[in-house]
């Protein structure tokens, strides 16, 4: 059983809380993704689990061992760092079986456990090459492969990643996630990349401050934000925002921004009624602006006029940044748009996906 549970865990590190009464409870086999600003948190987070880091306060389970006692080299996890940590002096194979050879594991078995791991990630002709003689994708496996070859319970990453360059970087998340399916146990993975968090987790820790905003499944975090710091922080480019009134109109409600005014659509009145005349946070996603040439059917489109300050041209789409009064927003919109920089234009806002947000406190969603 490799389950991981975080129960009220809590790090200090003398005035300043890193983890903040962290509830976590990550299943047997499954990709949690760790996810948040430089900063927030996660790599703490995930340091505890290790043992390379003392609790504060709370208790971690691997299975249903408590573990804050337990040495790091007896908790069966391996891990991934993003500095890939390798011996320069030693061969590939020597860096993969060198744990294996602290613990006295058997010849026999170290090698067939280094051949079965250098098979899973296509390097068995790197085995006899130094860390020198390697690409930074090939160091990176490796990497990986020492963990493998422990054969353990949970699997730590923590931004293994960020020194590829951006085309491996999508090759080799495919690859993680390909290997997470092969291996079938849990896996917990730090990152601050958003995009790295939505491809390959079956669910997403999203961490502030070293406070938990919200778990959830790539999809619904991305539909349900909790807060506007979740908001905003899924989805590239990343959620707009307009301050606005919610306010009575011709039988139904009118979100007023600065600059302008749209309606709530009939089938969301029920859950904004009790929001009339308070103050909220209009949230639009980019990808939900339209070109009015090109909007697409089925929609609940609501005008907005605005002035195009850049556009960017992203071959399949284009990024419009536009300004309505002095509030800056983007829209992700058919490339066959016309739309030139310095323009007034209108643009379409698909309110079936809006979102709004209370002002106060914590920005929570309103649902």
């Amino acid at each position: 059983m490799s389950s991981v549970t975080y129960e009220k865990v809590t790090k200090r590190f003398g005035d300043v809380v890193a983890v903040n009464n962290l509830d976590i409870k990550i299943e047997d086999k499954e990709f949690l993704v760790l996810v948040g600003p430089s900063g927030c948190g996660k790599t703490t987070a995930l340091r505890l689990l290790a043992g390379l880091e003392e609790i504060s306060e709370g208790q971690i389970l691997i299975g249903d061992r408590v573990v804050n006692d337990v040495p790091p080299k007896d908790r069966d996890i391996a891990m991934v760092f993003q500095s890939y940590a390798l011996y320069p002096h030693m061969t590939v194979y020597d860096n993969m079986a060198f744990g294996l050879k602290l613990r006295k594991t058997p010849k026999e078995e170290i090698k067939r456990r280094v051949q079965v791991a250098a098979e899973i990630l296509g390097i068995e002709s790197l085995l006899d090459r130094k860390p020198r003689q390697l690409s930074g994708g090939q160091r990176q496996r490796v990497a990986v492969g020492r963990a493998i070859v422990r054969e353990p319970k949970v699997f730590l990453f923590d931004e293994p990643l960020s020194n590829l360059d951006a085309k491996l970087r999508v090759q080799t998340r495919a690859e993680i996630t390909k290997l997470h399916a092969n291996l079938a146990t849990t896996f917990i993975y730090v990152t601050h990349d958003q995009v790295e968090a939505m491809t390959m987790a079956t669910r997403i820790a999203v961490i502030k401050d070293g406070i938990l905003q919200q778990l959830e499944t790539p999809q619904n975090l991305y539909d349900f934000p909790a807060n506007v710091f979740v908001a905003g922080f899924i989805g590239s480019p990343s959620m707009n925002f307009f301050n606005a009134k919610l306010v009575r109109s011709n039988g139904g409600l009118t979100v007023e921004a600065t600059n302008f005014n749209v309606p709530v659509p009939q089938d969301k009145l029920s859950t904004y009624e009790g929001y009339e005349g308070k103050n909220v946070i209009l949230g639009i996603r980019p990808e939900d602006i339209h070109d009015p040439h090109f909007t697409p059917p089925n929609i609940k489109p609501a005008e907005v006029e605005t002035k195009v300050e850049v556009t960017e041209l992203m071959g399949n789409e284009i990024y419009l940044h536009m300004t309505s009064g002095k509030e800056l927003f983007v829209g992700r919109v058919d490339p066959r748009t016309s739309a030139k920089m310095g323009e007034s234009i209108k643009v379409v806002f698909n309110m079936d996906n809006m979102h709004l947000f209370e002002v106060e406190g914590a920005q929570s969603a309103i649902r």
